[in-house]
């Protein structure tokens, strides 16, 4: 079995054509999609992107695995301790690890660990290709990497590669040459003068006021953000900029996609794609970052175009992303790790019948320290450290009302939220009663000073003062 994972970097599922995207952005991942499965409902347990991969790869939630944030002690992976055996439970358990058990070659090509420190992710893999970017490089620089790897491996019978591309990430990098393939396409409706006029006004981090600071600070060397927000039409600066970072990784995507075919494999390959996390961009009224636990940053695409699977299909049912291991392992017939939250939606791959989890809790910890509720319509945050954004403790939205929650509607549906706050407690009940600890890593985050962003921002907050 060959499997090709692509893990995107901070793309958005709603601005891909196959998610309904009225932009031509990735004509190549919709040509994947049309052959594949397209999950429209699903999301990262944690993020953003340290959290999100640690619990990805480990097939643990970030209140097992330890990693909520991105620094501090809950930067690093919990160690075994006194039940450590002769190698621990992640070189045993990850996700490539357990393809091993398959015979499969495991390789990744991505700087993700060395950007993060975080060297746990690289549990599993026989061979790990770093580029030197440290998550700062262009698909340009990627792709020769990738396509010598399929080269020299792509006709081989077993292998999983990971590839891992940054484009979309904030800040947009996207070479100069490549223009703007969106110039003068219209803003999506929703984005009125008048909700401009509020973002406008807004304070805060990753407020329009805060992009405009950072394009004469840290995004100062990015031709793509020299221009600043100042009325409604320039907000098409960061919709175009973005909508081009994931054209760009698109096309590079097409050249993977021609590689594949030009050997021969093109068929028989399983074709994942998927991201770490979403952007903001305007929901809360925060953009280009991924800093809450919403539907912005937390919602991710997932397409799966499995040999002898569904074609075409779409599947509604709510997923995390830490599904995907015990997915694959039940596909592959491998026996599900003991330390997995995941369950398996092999079903809905291979047209056994779909399936989907009653609610998901999502996490971040590393811009805020939130907590949300995603069940029926209904998005549910619950806010313990704000992260100077001026989020209230309660917010909720119903996503198929308001699906760019601009409407918080918690004090008009106060026993929505108390529906909420029980699955959330229901949800906590069961990973504080099933992990070798007592500790929450998210009062972690909060002792030791708050997210680790937020004190990024309140310094340089003080610097300027």
């Amino acid at each position: 079995m060959r499997i090709l994972y692509l893990d995107l970097d901070s793309l958005r599922p709603d601005h891909l054509g196959c998610y309904g995207y009225h932009r031509n952005t990735s004509p190549n991942i919709d040509s994947i999609a049309k052959e594949g499965v397209t999950f429209t409902n699903y999301y990262c347990s944690d993020a953003p992107c340290l959290p999100s991969r640690s619990a990805l790869m480990s097939g643990r939630f970030g209140i097992h695995n330890g990693i909520v944030g991105h620094g501090g002690t809950t930067a690093d992976m919990r160690r075994d301790g006194v039940t450590r055996e002769f190698n621990d439970r992640l070189g045993r358990e990850s996700l490539p690890a357990t393809l091993r058990q398959a015979a499969m070659k495991t390789a990744s090509i991505s700087t993700f660990s060395e950007r993060h420190s975080a060297w746990t992710f690289n549990a599993g893999f026989q061979e790990v290709f770093n580029v030197g970017g440290r998550g700062h490089e262009t698909a340009e620089q990627v792709l020769p990497v990738a396509l010598k790897w399929l080269e020299d491996n792509g006709k081989s019978e077993n292998w999983f590669l990971h590839l891992n591309f940054w484009d979309p990430h904030t800040p947009y990098r996207t070479p100069e040459d490549y223009g703007n393939p969106f110039g003068g396409e219209p803003l999506l409706g929703w984005i009125t003068e008048d909700v401009f006029e509020l973002h406008r006004n807004k304070k805060g981090q990753h407020s329009i006021e805060d992009m405009n600071a950072l394009g004469k600070s840290h995004y100062r060397k990015h031709i793509r953000h020299k221009r600043f927000i100042e009325n409604h039409d320039d907000l098409r600066v960061i919709f175009d900029n973005y909508d081009a970072a994931v054209h760009y990784l698109d096309d590079h995507l097409g050249q993977v996609f021609a590689k594949l075919s030009q050997l021969g494999v093109m068929e028989d390959t399983a074709i994942i794609i998927s991201a770490d996390h979403g952007e903001n961009l305007g929901e809360l009224g925060i953009y280009s970052e991924h800093g809450t636990a919403d539907e912005a940053t937390c919602r991710i695409p997932m397409i799966i175009r499995w040999p002898g699977g569904r074609k075409g299909a779409l599947d509604d049912g709510l997923h995390y992303h830490l599904d995907l291991a015990p997915t694959l392992a039940s596909i592959l017939n491998l026996q599900k790790a003991p330390s997995w939250d995941g369950e398996s939606y092999a079903g809905s791959i291979l047209g056994e019948g779909s399936v989907g989890r009653e609610y998901l809790v999502l996490s971040q910890c590393a811009h805020v320290c939130q907590r949300s509720v995603r069940f029926k319509d209904w998005l549910y945050i619950r806010t313990y450290h704000d992260g100077h954004h001026g989020f209230p403790k309660e917010m909720l939205f119903n996503l198929k009302q308001d699906p760019y929650e601009q409407h918080n509607t918690a004090e008009d549906n106060k026993e929505i939220c108390r529906q909420a706050v029980y699955l959330l407690n229901e949800w906590h009940d069961n990973m504080m009663g099933s992990m070798d600890c007592d500790i929450d890593p998210l009062w972690t985050v909060l002792q030791e000073g708050g997210p680790y962003h937020a004190k990024e921002y309140a310094d340089s907050s003080i610097k300027k003062a």
